[in-house]
Parts: structure tokens; sequence; C-alpha cells
């Protein structure tokens, strides 16, 4: 690849050297160049969250950046937020225990979101969930066992802070 028009983006902790169009979004990029599927396309947008990443630490929409403005920074995906040894993230197992899904579609964005939610504080009451969450958008309404599956991991991570460890990411 030609160098002056190779962009490195960091995926999930590899770097990936892309030639992009100018146009195409980091969700397009990361479904169709680098062949992560797990974040999904919803309404292409910005209005539904099915697309929800972590840009730099931070939730982002996909669809709405280009990737072509990323040169050096790095995307989480939900493909890259199980433990090293395969253990589901205690988010993931959050959603599964409290049935915070149903068809499952819009699930990435949301546990995406979701760990934002709590890793930033904004997990404090079910009105602070419920204005942080309004983002992501769920038809099949599984809301309320969403916001019960945040409130069970801020409940562990209080829990674990409490006994002095470390709180999941």
């Amino acid at each position: 690849m030609d160098d002056a028009h190779t962009l490195k983006l960091k995926v999930n902790g590899q770097e990936h050297r892309l030639r992009p169009d100018p146009r195409t979004t980091v969700l397009d990029a990361l479904r169709e160049q680098i062949g992560l599927t797990g974040t999904k396309k919803g309404c292409d947008h910005g209005q539904c969250g099915a697309c929800t990443v972590h840009l730099d630490g931070k939730p982002v929409l996909s669809c709405l950046l280009l990737v072509a403005g990323l040169a050096g920074r790095e995307v989480i995906t939900i493909e890259d937020i199980e433990g090293p040894d395969g253990t589901l993230h205690p988010m993931q197992r959050a959603f599964i225990d409290q049935d915070g899904f149903q068809c499952g579609y819009c699930t990435p964005g949301q546990i995406m979101s979701a760990i934002a939610c709590v890793n930033e504080g904004h997990a404090g009451t079910r009105m602070e969930i419920q204005e942080f969450m309004s983002g992501n958008l769920c038809r099949c309404a599984a809301y309320p066992n969403i916001i019960a599956a945040i409130e069970e991991v801020r409940s562990r991570m209080s829990a674990a802070e409490g006994a002095g460890h470390e709180a999941p990411s």
C-alpha cells in the first residue's frame, strides 16, 4: 500500500492499514474492510445507537464518523470486551441474566453504551441511566431489562470497589 494514502487505525488493540474513500464511515470500515460485523447498522443517521463503539474510551456513533479523521486513535468494538480467556464482560453477563435483549439487533450498541454509562458515573439512579441510554433505541422494548442489567453491574462495581477490588471496564 502507498503510505501517502494509507490510514493506520487501531481497532481492538490491533493496527489496521486502510485506504478508505474519504466518505467511508467508521461503521462501514469496521464491517466491510476490517470484517468486524458485531457493530450494527441501524438507521445510518445517528438516531438509534446500534452502531455505538468506544473511541479513545468514549462512546460514539460510528455511522456518523468518517474514518479518514481517526488516524492514530483507538476504536473498541463489541468483539473486544470479553476477557482474554473468553469470559463475558460483566455487562454482557448482566444482559443475559436480566434478559436485556430480545431480537438482539440493538444489543451490541446497548452494551457498549451501558459500559460507558457505568464507567463514566451516569448510573447513580434509574433516571440517570434512562437519560444516558436514551440515544439507544430498542424496537423490542426491552428497556426495563436493560436498565436492570446496568443496575446489576453498577451494584457489582460498588461492591468490588468497597472490597478494594478493581471495577470491571
